[in-house]
């Protein structure tokens, strides 16, 4: 059941990846963002009423720092998702656990530095590589098409996402649950994108392009709270591992996805980069386990 909650997660953020492609086509990424905030808001101050859990908090700054941090990924990813094909922006923004295993290697670099002595680099280095030499690959038929920059934005958003998983790790040591943070990642989000707004405007509104908007905030929603459904019932370090790596379930939901609904033209050496990264991620998400068993878990 729990490998399900994480497939199910998964399915649940590649759909919302859907209504935002769709959703950019009538509003900006600030109002993307704004509308995700406010709903997510909505669903998770009644999902914590139902819950009966307090959504006051004693940590206002750490809950802040978190909402820059994943509002700026958020961001990124939503513009992503706007200018490149759905498969190759979802499989950027998973690039948060190769960016992780990255910052591990670094830590443990600069503690060998120190006189410390760890264990060895070698398999993860080469897993950090052959993630990157995937992006090469990802990205060439985005370069050929002029959309360098929007590459770079997604691959952005991943980095941002490794930020803001560690402050989320950082915040759960505090005893936050895992409701309030989502809840105040939300407000964050709403907050942000409403002054996103006032610098990039406000589309005129229209009813039926704004049926798009809802599933944005609820399937995000749902999608978190499932995947942390997935999370708390690992029972051992095998279990948390097996979830941890489930989550790629999603690149290939987005990948159907871009084959089906918008019909998008990924080249060969396109798939070939987008398998190399889910595969060296993973490689990378077992090595960084074994070599930091508290290192955070991922989620959007």
């Amino acid at each position: 059941m729990q490998a399900v909650w994480m497939i199910l997660s998964s399915f649940l953020f590649a759909t919302m990846g859907v209504c935002v492609k769709y959703a950019s086509e009538h509003f900006n990424s600030a109002e993307l963002v704004f509308y995700r905030g406010v709903l997510g808001i909505l669903f998770m101050a009644a999902y914590a009423r139902a819950q009966g859990i307090t959504l006051r908090t004693r940590y206002p700054a750490m809950h802040a720092w978190r909402s820059v941090i994943g509002v700026m990924s958020l961001s990124a990813w939503f513009y992503a998702i706007a200018h490149l094909p759905l498969a190759t922006a979802m499989t950027l923004n998973y690039m948060s656990s190769v960016w992780i295993a990255a910052f591990l290697v670094g830590g443990a670099l600069m503690l060998g530095k120190a006189g410390q002595k760890g264990p060895s680099q070698g398999p993860l280095v080469l897993a950090i590589l052959a993630s990157f030499i995937g992006v090469v690959m990802l990205l060439r038929p985005a370069i050929d098409q002029n959309q360098t920059f929007a590459g770079l934005v997604g691959l952005m958003s991943g980095l941002g996402a490794a930020f803001a998983y560690m402050q989320v790790m950082a915040i759960s040591r505090m005893g936050e649950p895992e409701t309030r943070t989502v809840f105040y990642f939300a407000v964050g989000t709403a907050v942000a994108g409403s002054l996103g707004m006032l610098v990039m405007g406000v589309t005129p509104w229209n009813w039926q392009h704004a049926l798009w908007l809802p599933p944005i905030g609820i399937l995000a929603s749902l999608g978190q709270l499932s995947m942390t459904k997935a999370y708390s019932m690992s029972e051992n370090h095998g279990g948390t591992l097996m979830v941890a790596n489930l989550q790629y379930s999603g690149i290939v939901f987005a990948a159907i996805y871009s084959l089906i609904l918008f019909g998008d033209n990924i080249p060969l050496i396109g798939w070939a980069g987008m398998a190399l990264i889910i595969v060296s991620a993973i490689a990378a998400t077992v090595l960084r386990a074994r070599a930091a068993p508290n290192a955070p878990a991922e989620e959007h």
